[in-house]
């Protein structure tokens, strides 16, 4: 992949405050929550879950932005594209990803309406439950996206949560459209099973236009094939793009690579398992950051295993450690 790139990873996405909180299985039963899901609510119910959380954690996050922090934490040159308001949050988040290095490559600031947020409860078992309020991130479209920096790509990495409304839908048309320009290559991540079944004819249109590299988990890609068959869907997903990194959880991971026989990549070991929130986030960049420097795909898998477990291992979804320090351990058996 050429090194005239500025930029190894550049991710498009939400802009998302997460407010994190160890919960009961109570606190889930008393707001009629689904557990394990992520719904997206209105200001005045997070305002409600907020005011009835325990002690919570407060960071940057959105699915492509932890992406991104994971590729920087383990040595690697990333942006991110979003939208943030003028408001504390907004501040909260520029920050956040500048300290860890990544350029933040959106400087306008909304004042119609406000900085993303997530409300996340955490249950003892390491299941995350997600009530997302979009803020300002439902205003993303074409303008919000500098063809320079997606220019400057080896990556562009483009999230599925942001994939909604129709002028975002034509941002992400017209970043694979510069980036193909630049000789950049693009990957896709469909974020969760909901977004498949709302938009799956424009993911599939989407993927056709010239999407490289597929990130998706189980349920998300029999959604998207529309089967209950996992390995129907494994085997039709090799006629949309050259290389599909198929999660499967506990039971590690499939990367199917065009031409080439599938590769089996395996988890890496736990201790305890405390939030889950991040863990496809961490996986998809640490396999761009081992694939953007030319490794094997059992290789980019081994790292992506590891980013995974670290972030697993703790409260919140970016990584509490140096990721570099730790792509030598090899994986345990």
């Amino acid at each position: 992949m050429s090194s005239a790139k500025t930029f190894d990873l550049v991710c498009v996405g939400n802009a998302i405050v997460d407010i994190l909180a160890e919960v009961e299985e109570s606190f889930i039963a008393k707001h009629s929550l689904t557990k394990g899901a992520m719904q997206l609510v209105e200001p005045e119910r997070a305002a409600q879950l907020y005011a009835d959380m325990p002690r919570t954690v407060e960071c940057s996050g959105g699915s492509a932005a932890n992406s991104a922090a994971v590729l920087a934490s383990l040595g690697g040159k990333a942006a991110f594209i979003g939208r943030v308001a003028a408001d504390q949050f907004g501040t909260v988040f520029v920050h956040d990803m500048t300290a860890q290095g990544i350029a933040f490559a959106s400087p306008a600031r909304d004042h119609a309406l406000p900085t993303g947020s997530s409300l996340i409860a955490v249950t003892p078992d390491g299941q995350r439950t997600m009530n997302t309020s979009l803020g300002c991130n439902v205003n993303f479209g074409s303008p919000d996206v500098p063809a320079d920096i997606i220019e400057q790509a080896r990556v562009v990495l483009l999230e599925g949560y942001l994939f909604d409304k129709p002028q975002s839908k034509q941002a992400f048309r017209e970043a694979l459209r510069y980036a193909k320009a630049a000789g950049s290559q693009v990957a896709l991540t469909l974020s969760a099973e909901f977004c498949v079944h709302q938009h799956r004819a424009d993911f599939l249109e989407l993927l056709a236009s010239g999407v490289d590299i597929l990130f998706a988990n189980e349920e998300e890609l029999m959604a998207l094939y529309k089967t209950d068959s996992w390995e129907l869907a494994a085997s039709k997903v090799d006629e949309h793009v050259k290389v599909a990194v198929l999660t499967r959880g506990a039971k590690g991971a499939v990367v199917r690579v065009k031409g080439q026989s599938p590769v089996v990549v395996p988890a890496a070991a736990v201790a305890k398992v405390v939030d889950t929130t991040g863990a496809g986030d961490a996986y998809a960049g640490g396999f761009i950051y081992g694939y953007t420097r030319g490794l094997s795909v059992a290789e980019c898998g081994r790292i992506a295993a590891l980013s995974a477990a670290e972030v697993i291992s703790h409260l919140g979804p970016r990584p509490q450690v140096e990721l570099a320090k730790l792509i030598a351990q090899p994986l345990a058996s």
